[in-house]
């Protein structure tokens, strides 16, 4: 009964890690080339049950410990599994929004609390025009080019090429730094919709095309999320039931072997 216990509350949980996933993605499903996160469980490993001082019930001789079988408590969170499928493409008619169709992110600047500069990466092309005339993101990231530097904007007509180019007044000023990941499970969210690459991670060459005048929605299925968190929902329950019942079955036990 202990056991049950147990089992149920990891159930709880795990249904807990899960609801915050989704509760995460229905809040994003409008945030701009935003991805979705799966939760991935497995199985415990068993472990061996032991019979441990059991008594023969004739004669009260003490038997040896024993092997009983093996034994599960259930499941536990193996990893939360960012999606990486491509979302939408959105018309939006504006200059400086962009859209990478296939495999790549662009390259942007990040700025710690202690001044350091560390490069990340992003699939949200909303950029616009810093007062300094530095290409940004909306949550004010500078947009890198090919050199690593930051690209700043002379007045004149916008245009970027399908590899990235930038153009302004009919001349190339730079080139968007472009990426791509020879396995996307090396990136890590980092928070404003930018991710981090672990010291692993080997970048490969871009090899999409840039959109201008569009936005990459989310991956987000809003009604796949709400089903989902009605499952969950239901889960929990059950798991609370079950936590319910055993509690009330180890009270009687406990009150009629004190009778007893």
């Amino acid at each position: 009964m202990i056991r049950g216990l147990y089992t149920s509350a990891i159930g709880m949980g795990i249904q807990q890690k899960r609801l915050d996933a989704a509760s995460n993605n229905l809040a994003n499903a409008s945030t701009t080339g935003f991805r979705r996160d799966i939760v991935v469980t497995q199985a415990f490993s068993d472990v061996l049950a032991q019979r441990v001082r059991d008594y023969e019930m004739r004669g009260l001789n003490v038997i040896a410990n024993g092997m009983l079988g093996p034994m599960s408590l259930g499941a536990t969170i193996n990893t939360v599994h960012r999606d990486f499928s491509a979302g939408q493409l959105n018309r939006t008619g504006a200059d400086f929004d962009l859209a990478v169709v296939g495999d790549g992110f662009f390259r942007v600047e990040h700025i710690n609390s202690e001044g350091q500069a560390t490069q990340m990466f992003t699939r949200d092309g909303s950029f616009t025009i810093a007062a300094d005339g530095t290409l940004v993101t909306m949550g004010g990231f500078a947009v890198l080019d090919a050199s690593g530097s930051r690209i700043t904007i002379p007045e004149g007509e916008f245009l970027i090429g399908q590899n990235g180019e930038v153009m302004v007044a009919g001349e190339q000023i730079a080139t968007l730094s472009m990426t791509s990941f020879e396995s996307l499970a090396d990136l890590r969210p980092f928070g404003h919709n930018l991710y981090t690459a672990i010291p692993e991670a080997v970048e490969t060459s871009f090899v999409g095309r840039i959109l201008q005048g569009y936005l990459e929605t989310s991956n987000v299925n809003t009604v796949q999320e709400m089903v989902t968190m009605i499952a969950i929902s239901r889960a929990y329950e059950a798991n609370s039931r079950m936590i319910q019942m055993q509690d009330e079955t180890l009270r009687q036990a406990v009150n009629e072997i004190a009778r007893g």
